[in-house]
């Protein structure tokens, strides 16, 4: 594009230039909007060659010669809408710009009356920091000014800071169905599995990474189809990916993990994929049938009362009884069994005595919290039937290869038992990277991948700042952000609202992607550092479009991606 004079620089007594921001006009019929990028020759560096300012748009108003809205009636001959008026006025946009970036790092003030430019692809990348960035990474696209002199460039991310180990875990946050959360986290996740992939990436980058995949399904069949191609992808995201220079494909080795059911006819009442395709995945060796067996996963019990307050410790202690196996609870094998040693306690009346007596009140919370997800049928008797394509979900995690995909699918099971399965996930997650079972499982430290980046929709259900403070899963995930990126355990998350998270999950994450909202979110503290325009931009940002935050870019980035290269189900 031709690089073009739009404006000069205006320094008033009341809106001087600064070292951060300056003030530009622009001839009113100048369409610009916020995000754009712009350009002013600045003072002379040491050698005396003139450098260069970046400024990103972030305000733009129009003002005309008028004192007043009366005046401007007046002249209008006193309101005649449909005439031309008695009196000609000048008008003109003036234009707020945020400093990014000098060619020089002189960040002096821009000096009133230096020409402000538009900028071509090689300036935008400059005055982002996006110019060649290491381990590039596909993060969306930008679009900039308008026809003719529009330009699209790709825009990568230094993967580094993204998946470790410079900075790590993803948040993104936006209105369900308008804000495309899960297709913009998928186009990201598919661009890492397909980096990984590159026959180059060994040569190019350290030979010792590797990354997994674990996606939990929770909406519909959002993730069931990610394996085949998108049939019905337009001809303008195909247009975007050919001229981006970026894979078409859909996800490779992936496995899809959904619900046991023991009605064998009705497999399908446990997940809201067609039988026909979970019988042909099955076949295949795709899709498997998870299960909790008790002996097992007795340990993981704590799990089904996530979202229980437990101020007393009432809870814990009937934990800690039945993983001590107290009682009859050490020759149980079976949940159904378990179930009934729960009501015994409650018709038996205590023997205890003392402040650690567990009354049967207590025993009556307990079963009520847990009886509803361990009649679910995943909840299964004491075998995994081999050549079934049935597994426990714990060893299928702690045997996850390199580069694979696991879908675990949980959109049908009612809300504790998600939570359950999402804790078990997480922990089996954490004890694969710390060598847990290692032996047991004969895995050797270098078959494991060194990455894992688990991705999770809904977050509010599990680290929500409404859930109880001694919740297992919320303490796990604390963990994860926390300590996950030298374990090499990423987050990627999404949920309606990031205001309503905890603060030391979305604190611990140094990706931010801020889709479509409402009025009152942006109100909330999480929104304060961005500037009122951009803040009111976010209440009206299209589906495939976030406004990005980054520790290398310069400033906030509007970023645009195309459709998924996946199947997309209508009526998921």
């Amino acid at each position: 594009m031709a690089i073009e004079i739009i404006g000069k620089v205006s320094a008033t007594e009341k809106s001087p230039s600064t070292v951060d921001e300056f003030y530009f006009w622009t001839d009113k019929e100048r369409v610009l909007s916020p995000f754009d990028v712009i350009k002013v020759r600045h003072v002379k560096d040491e050698s005396g060659k003139p450098s260069t300012s970046y400024g990103v748009v972030e305000e733009i108003s129009h003002i005309t010669d008028a004192t007043s809205h009366i005046t401007s009636f007046l002249s209008s001959d006193f309101g005649e809408v449909d005439g031309t008026g008695n009196m000609y006025r000048l008008g003109m946009n003036y234009v707020k710009a945020k400093v990014v970036h000098n060619t020089a790092n002189i960040y002096t003030p821009v000096l009133d009356g230096s020409q402000v430019q538009t900028c071509d692809e090689d300036d935008v990348l400059t005055a982002l920091g996006l110019k060649k960035p290491k381990n590039p990474l596909a993060c969306g696209y930008l679009k900039m000014y308008q026809k003719p002199n529009q330009i699209e460039i790709p825009i990568s991310v230094n993967s580094h800071f993204l998946i470790g180990p410079e900075g790590a875990h993803l948040n993104i946050s936006g209105i369900s169905g308008l804000a495309s959360k899960t297709s913009y986290a998928m186009f990201l996740l598919k661009n890492i599995q397909q980096k990984f992939l590159n026959k180059d990436f060994e040569e190019r980058e350290d030979k010792n990474q590797s990354v997994a995949f674990i996606f939990f399904n929770v909406k519909g069949r959002d993730l069931l189809g990610l394996n085949e191609p998108n049939d019905e992808l337009p001809d303008e995201d195909q247009r975007i990916y050919e001229k981006m220079g970026w894979d078409k494909e859909a996800f490779k080795n992936v496995k899809f993990y959904y619900p046991f059911s023991t009605n064998k006819n009705a497999e399908h009442v446990q997940s809201y994929a067609d039988l026909e395709d979970i019988h042909r995945q099955i076949d295949s060796n795709e899709a498997f049938k998870y299960k909790y067996i008790y002996e097992k996963d007795k340990n993981n019990i704590d799990l089904l009362l996530a979202n229980e307050e437990d101020s007393t410790g009432t809870m814990d202690s009937i934990v800690n009884l039945i993983l001590n196996n107290q009682g009859n609870f050490g020759e149980i094998q079976t949940w159904q069994k378990f179930l009934d040693e729960v009501q015994t306690r409650i018709e038996t009346k205590s023997t205890e005595s003392g402040k650690d007596a567990i009354l049967s009140t207590s025993w009556r919370k307990f079963k009520r919290v847990i009886s509803k997800a361990i009649s679910n049928d995943v909840f299964a008797g004491r075998a995994v039937v081999e050549g079934n394509n049935e597994v426990r979900l714990n060893d299928a995690v702690k045997q996850i290869k390199k580069n694979e995909v696991m879908v675990i699918d949980i959109a049908r099971l009612d809300e504790d038992t998600q939570s359950f399965v999402f804790g078990d996930v997480a922990r089996a997650v954490y004890e694969m990277k710390l060598g847990v079972d290692e032996e047991k499982l004969g895995r050797k430290r270098g078959d494991i991948p060194s990455k894992v980046i688990i991705f999770v929709d809904e977050l509010n259900k599990y680290a929500s700042t409404d859930v109880p403070k001694n919740s297992p899963i919320l303490r796990q995930l604390l963990d994860i952000a926390e300590r996950g990126r030298s374990l090499g355990i990423i987050l990627f998350s999404a949920e309606q609202f990031k205001s309503a998270i905890h603060d030391r999950v979305k604190g611990n994450c140094a990706t931010h992607a801020y889709g479509r909202t409402n009025a009152i979110e942006i109100s909330k503290a999480d929104y304060r550092f961005i500037p009122k325009v951009y803040q009111n931009m976010m209440t009206r940002l299209e589906q495939g479009e976030y406004i990005i935050q980054n520790p290398i870019f310069r400033s906030l980035i509007n970023i645009k991606f195309p459709r998924p290269t996946y199947r997309q189900f209508k009526n998921g």
